[in-house]
């Protein structure tokens, strides 16, 4: 009789990533929804990650920090994990995981995967940003292939990699990306994001009048995000005559660039819990032109408070927005096409109200509750497929139930 996995879920997890509590991001929301998630289910979580000397949120779990350095250049607020020195990996073996998570493909990544390999600890790993696309923006294009060849080489030696939507899963199985690609899609908590968030008062204390239609961005603000194409489309916009206003929602080291090339926008800065979700509610176009994301948080954030969304034709939206009923998805850098679209729903407030009833019924059934158990489930047929580890720390009753 096969091994019944429920038996067999992990007791000890040890989760891995380049940054865990001081830049909030969709990863990062998505990783410390999971460990809370965990510990819920009576999991044990050890985080291994670089800190910073302020963090940026109150994280979940029990978080270790590893040596790092800030990131050369206009990232610095972000940082890279200089491996596992030997008082850590003392900390990890006394540990005992039975499962290895890994969020990203770095110099800390590369080191946990060799330490799970020598120890027979199955390990799995996230597929949270397309890295390799990043050269593309910096300058850089000619790095690309190289680093998707390491990116390969990383997934190829991990048991499970966990990627956001179907799509993803089909352009990574096309570059041979990973042995075992299954997916771990994104929830949204609409308890927090919902239309009943929309406040008029709090749009006009900004500078829009009622009738005024706002498109938002919702974001770190670095040019990875798209924001040579959001800047340029909004200029199309004003060459059409074609009336809006825009609501800029995040920080980053582009913000006073951006702002220069978006003079009347409304900036906001970082936003998080009910006042993200007001600004949200209170838009009234979500604009989305990235093409780095594997899977959009903040469009289904936008969806989740009924507003529908134009964004690039890739993998962060290809599996959220459905092209003319919840939103447009249109081809990543085509200026014209993008202004097209946001032009037809700033002039069509019927459509408008259709896209938005339609963006937050697609949007309710992508709960937090039910992701998180199907990746669960995939954990504990990763640790019973591992006969090394698979029994550790079972009891006898546990031996005989898995029998």
């Amino acid at each position: 009789m096969p091994f019944d996995t429920h038996n067999l879920r992990p007791k000890r997890i040890a989760l891995f990533s380049g940054n865990y509590n001081y830049v909030m991001d969709g990863p990062v929301r998505a990783l410390n929804t999971l460990v809370g998630f965990l510990e819920e289910q009576g999991i044990e979580v050890l985080v291994f990650a670089p800190t910073a000397k302020e963090a940026a949120f109150q994280h979940k779990g029990t978080l270790v920090s590893v040596p790092s350095v800030a990131l050369p250049g206009s990232r610095s607020e972000y940082r890279l994990a200089l491996g596992l020195p030997r008082r850590i990996k003392r900390q990890l073996e006394a540990f005992q995981p039975d499962l290895v998570h890994l969020a990203a493909p770095d110099i800390l990544g590369w080191s946990a995967l060799r330490w799970a390999r020598k120890h027979k600890v199955p390990a799995v790993a996230s597929f949270h940003t397309r890295f390799d696309t990043y050269g593309r923006y910096y300058h850089m294009a000619w790095l690309e292939k190289y680093v998707t060849a390491l990116m390969r080489r990383f997934y190829h030696r991990c048991e499970q990699v966990y990627v956001p939507s179907e799509c993803m899963r089909e352009i990574l199985a096309e570059q041979d990306m990973a042995k075992d690609l299954r997916i771990w899609s994104r929830g949204v908590d609409a308890a927090q994001f919902n239309p009943g968030r929309r406040d008029m008062a709090w749009r006009r204390a900004n500078g829009f009048a009622d009738k005024d239609v706002v498109i938002a961005f919702v974001g770190r603000l670095v040019l990875e995000k798209g924001l040579g194409v959001f800047a340029d489309t909004l200029d199309e916009l004003r060459r059409r005559g074609v009336p809006f206003k825009a609501l800029i929602v995040g920080d980053g080291p582009e913000r006073e660039r951006f702002s220069t090339r978006l003079p009347d926008a409304v900036f906001t800065g970082y936003l998080q819990g009910d006042a993200l979700a007001r600004a949200y509610a209170s838009s009234d176009i979500f604009f989305n032109a990235s093409i780095t994301e594997t899977f959009g948080n903040v469009t289904l954030e936008a969806m989740a408070s009924a507003v529908p969304a134009v964004c690039a034709d890739a993998t962060g939206s290809h599996s959220l927005v459905s092209a003319g009923e919840t939103g447009f998805l249109v081809e990543p850098g085509n200026i014209d096409a993008f202004a097209d679209k946001l032009a037809t729903l700033i002039s069509d407030d019927t459509l408008r109200a259709t896209m938005s009833q339609a963006s937050l019924a697609h949007s309710a059934d992508r709960t937090w509750n039910a992701v998180l158990n199907r990746l669960l489930e995939n954990y504990s047929e990763a640790v019973a497929n591992c006969p090394e580890r698979a029994w550790q720390g079972m009891t006898r009753r546990d031996f005989s139930a898995a029998e």
